[in-house]
């Protein structure tokens, strides 16, 4: 399924990025003290492609409602990932993130947790800024999706010492600590733009797939990406042991040298980069990067069939952004 008006949308989509990103470096402009908000608004300068917001903008529209009446939900929802890409880049002792010192290494880690605490408080700001009617709910799923994505986030750092994760568990963690995000996004736009049960559902099923599918090219990217466009090192997956789905279905797949291969990765938590070609290799023998795209395109196919209980020229918006996900290529 593809957008039918896809220059027209692409034009809204980029005019959209740039209010957010100039909403967000509003909200911290002369704050003090500025030993907190410099690198609160450090992390947030990066840019990024500002898809969780835009789920909320084109959700809300695509039940009725509009922009206006959800660009504070839009900034919460970039606010509260801001805060847990924080958080999980001192959990991995990251060193950069799209191209940027990570903040704990531009400052130290004490800035840094404090930084990401402010982000989600300012969060909650924003958000209240847009509730009416609808403040239980709409508060209610805010706060499932922070206390999933941090279930996400520590099942990921259980995998670390696990040696023994599913592809099934690998789903479970994506599933809280990215779909989950994806989901509330699109359930809080339908839900702020005033949409009916029916919709709500529907949307948030499709933010559920997306961002099954948004993950599994993540992992894809890690390995197949220009590392300059990619804003991180690539085949940083391997080098740093992480389960993710193109290690776990090649342990299903592999036999004999290849399996001892894998085998040795996950029991030395981790390999050099040097040896990052070497698993590309075993990658591509077992056809792994094939079954990963796969693996994107049926996620992706579940979430625009959702769209289909959406009776209105509106949900070409998500249409486009589905399909800008999926072959997106950083």
């Amino acid at each position: 399924m593809k957008a039918q008006n896809s220059k027209q949308i692409n034009s809204l989509y980029e005019r959209e990025k740039r209010k957010i990103n100039t909403q967000l470096q509003n909200l911290f402009k002369n704050k003090k003290p500025q030993s907190l908000y410099s690198p609160t608004s450090y992390i947030l300068k990066n840019g990024g492609k500002r898809i969780r917001p835009m789920l909320v903008l084109f959700s809300a529209k695509a039940v009725g409602g509009s922009f206006e009446r959800v660009k504070h939900a839009a900034i919460a929802v970039e606010l509260l990932h801001s805060f847990s890409l924080v958080h999980d880049d001192i959990m991995d002792n990251a060193d950069k993130r799209r191209n940027l010192l990570t903040l704990h290494k531009k400052y130290d880690l004490s800035t840094a947790i404090l930084a990401g605490d402010s982000l989600l408080s300012i969060a909650y700001q924003e958000l209240l800024k847009d509730l009416n009617k609808n403040t239980k709910s709409s508060i209610e799923i805010f706060t499932k999706a922070l206390i999933e994505v941090c279930e996400g986030q520590s099942y990921d750092k259980d995998f670390e010492t696990n040696n023994n994760v599913s592809l099934t568990d690998y789903k479970l963690m994506i599933k809280k600590k990215t779909a989950a995000l994806t989901e509330m996004c699109c359930q809080l736009g339908a839900i702020l733009g005033g949409g009916g049960k029916e919709q709500i559902n529907s949307l948030k099923l499709f933010g559920r797939h997306l961002g099954f599918a948004f993950q599994i090219r993540d992992d894809l990217l890690d390995i197949t990406a220009e590392e300059n466009k990619f804003g991180k090192v690539l085949g940083g997956d391997l080098i740093e042991g992480k389960k993710t789905f193109l290690l776990l279905k090649a342990l299903e797949l592999a036999k004999a040298n290849d399996k001892k291969f894998l085998l040795k990765l996950i029991k030395d938590k981790g390999t050099s980069t040097k040896n990052v070609i070497k698993y590309k290799d075993i990658y591509l023998r077992l056809g792994i990067l094939d079954l990963a795209e796969k693996e994107v395109e049926n996620n992706t196919n579940r979430a625009l069939k959702q769209l289909n209980y959406l009776n209105n020229r509106e949900k070409e918006k998500l249409i486009w952004l589905a399909d800008h996900l999926l072959n997106r290529k950083n």
